[in-house]
């Protein structure tokens, strides 16, 4: 069975459903705040044609979803599953392109949202993957909290002629049913 990447994922407080067209002004209103992406490799993804392209690759993508709050049914982020790949230990799924509004920062929502997604993933992966910009510290201590470890794996890569080094952090099933999340 393959994993379903646009299921409706509901915790106590938020509401995960696949992203639409319908969604790109609601989640520009999040991701035009720069404080979004101080810290990201990308860190201009608050400018119109920047989030534009950025959201239409989630939507082609698929696996991208809108992040809803119950409580005013207000979209306050966005996240994603990437392609599930197969490799020796099993299959692969990421989890990333995360965002939330900086009024939502603090409040647990971050490790409520990804608790959802990977106890979705772990009924047909293995291990969960997470990449992250090296100098996302706001990323990678929410990614250590939740129980993600750092690979020695990292990736290269260029933006606006600046390296852009992406650590790669996973979390196995039995890590995570043994994890903080548990």
């Amino acid at each position: 069975m393959a994993l379903d990447r646009q299921p409706v994922l509901e915790t106590e407080r938020l509401r995960l459903r696949p992203l639409t067209e319908d969604d790109r002004e609601a989640l520009f209103e999040v991701a035009s705040d720069p404080a979004v992406w101080e810290q990201h490799p990308i860190h201009d993804r608050w400018r119109r044609e920047v989030f534009d392209a950025f959201f239409d690759e989630g939507l082609a993508a698929g696996g991208a979803f809108a992040v809803i709050r119950k409580s005013d049914e207000r979209i306050v982020g966005s996240t994603r599953y990437g392609e599930v790949e197969t490799d020796e230990e099993g299959d692969v799924v990421e989890i990333g392109w995360t965002f939330l509004a900086p009024y939502c920062w603090g409040k647990g929502l971050n490790p409520e949202m990804k608790q959802a997604m990977l106890e979705h993933a772990f009924k047909e992966v293995a291990i969960v993957e997470f990449r992250v910009g090296d100098t996302n510290y706001r990323s990678r201590n929410a990614l250590e909290a939740i129980g993600a470890d750092r690979t020695e794996r990292y990736e290269l890569g260029r933006y606006q002629g600046k390296r852009v080094v992406h650590l790669v952090y996973e979390i196995t099933r039995e890590d995570f049913e043994a994890g903080p999340l548990a």
